[in-house]
């Protein structure tokens, strides 16, 4: 079983501080090996997820995942922090990772040609440390290293000219900004980048703009069907307010607010019904306690399916910015009336990180549709018969 809790800061606070440790030798992306997923071959991108519709009825019916024989669109992935190896800089033997690239990504494979690079991440160790008094620089650059040299190769092997969507969350999100910021943005490959989908990480824009403050000429996604753009956001319950100096959600330079674009409906300031892909076996603390997601009883696959349990709203106000997350309870239907997210350690919540642990998870259905309009080759986001 996938070990879920692991897919962000979970435990970095209560951690000891991390000590420094030989950082493991670069990867060379020209092996195989060094890839969490590549097109063409077995990994975990090609396996199929088993998921089941979770309705205001009950459980309904349950499906694969699909994987596109032959999508027109590439997808570049970048996890989060997720590695407890010792050190500052995870290894480069795939565990943890792996958990990540198949709650995360998996799914768009359904959609678009899946590349995803083992890379030295900075672990939740480092986190403990920073506060300790050691300094990230390092151990980001060896991080950064590793994906601008994995994007490399993909360019200079695989690419071949086609269509790009970038996809990260957290740590991986940070990764991609700079990415874009260093090698994208300004360039003739910037014409190939047709989304960035980079939430779980704040990107700054002008208060009331669209660009210029993370990025110098990317903008956030206002309108459905544009491209060259970004799609980020970062969640917090509806409300729940990031509090000043926030880790997510609150801009700390003036002027600056954190970018938000819903991940429905890109252009709309209102509610907007999010379809949402869970993992149902969670063991993470959630606040009131573990999720009863059917009174049925316990799900019938590791994954579920909700369409408008859940629903987000972009809010900008001053130096806040963030999407707003509602569950839609129904105490009269048999799914639940909770969902979770929430950062929790030693017994309590971290306010200011609102919800990041379901920043994807909430959206994907949405996220995998709008990667697919991009291609009218790729496959849809299966229908579960209600």
């Amino acid at each position: 079983m996938i070990r879920l809790a692991m897919l962000a800061f979970v435990t970095a606070f209560a951690a000891a501080p991390a000590a420094a440790q030989p950082v493991a030798a670069a990867p060379d992306y020209s092996k195989p090996a060094t890839w969490l997923c590549l097109p063409g071959r077995a990994d975990v991108c090609s396996k199929p997820l088993p998921t089941t519709a979770l309705n205001p009825n009950g459980y309904g019916s349950t499906g694969l995942s699909p994987v596109a024989a032959n999508p027109a669109v590439d997808c570049f992935y970048v996890y989060p922090t997720i590695s407890r190896d010792n050190g500052l800089n995870s290894d480069l033997t795939p565990d943890d990772e792996k958990a990540a690239v198949e709650v995360q990504f998996a799914r768009f494979a359904g959609t678009c040609r899946t590349f995803a690079p083992l890379y030295r991440s900075m672990t939740v160790g480092l986190i403990a440390a920073v506060v300790a008094g050691a300094d990230y620089k390092r151990p980001f650059a060896t991080a950064y290293g590793d994906v601008r040299a994995a994007w490399k190769e993909y360019l200079a092997k695989y690419n071949k000219g086609r269509p790009f969507v970038l996809i990260g969350h957290s740590q991986g999100s940070w990764m991609l900004q700079t990415l874009i910021a260093q090698e994208i943005e300004n360039k003739p490959i910037a014409g190939q980048m047709k989304l960035a989908i980079i939430p779980g990480f704040n990107v700054l824009v002008p208060q009331g703009k669209l660009v210029g403050g993370t990025f110098k000429s990317t903008p956030l996604c206002s309108r459905p069907g544009q491209t060259g753009c970004v799609i980020s956001w970062v969640s917090f319950r509806e409300n729940n307010v990031p509090p000043p100096g926030a880790v997510f959600g609150y801009a700390a330079q003036p002027g600056m607010t954190v970018g938000c674009v819903n991940p429905a409906r890109p252009e709309s300031r209102n509610w907007e019904p999010l379809d949402s892909y869970w993992y149902a076996r969670s063991t993470l603390p959630v606040p009131g306690g573990p999720i009863m997601w059917s009174t049925e009883g316990p799900p019938p696959t590791p994954y579920l399916r909700t369409e408008g349990l859940v629903s987000g709203k972009c809010v900008n106000a001053g130096p806040r910015g963030y999407l707003s997350v509602r569950t839609n309870a129904d105490p009269k239907d048999k799914r639940t009336d909770r969902v979770g997210g929430e950062v929790g350690m030693l017994g309590f919540f971290l306010p200011g990180w609102g919800m990041h642990l379901s920043d994807i998870y909430e959206a994907q259905g949405d996220l995998i549709r709008t990667v697919e309009a991009l291609s009218p080759r790729a496959r849809t986001v299966p229908p579960l018969t209600h």
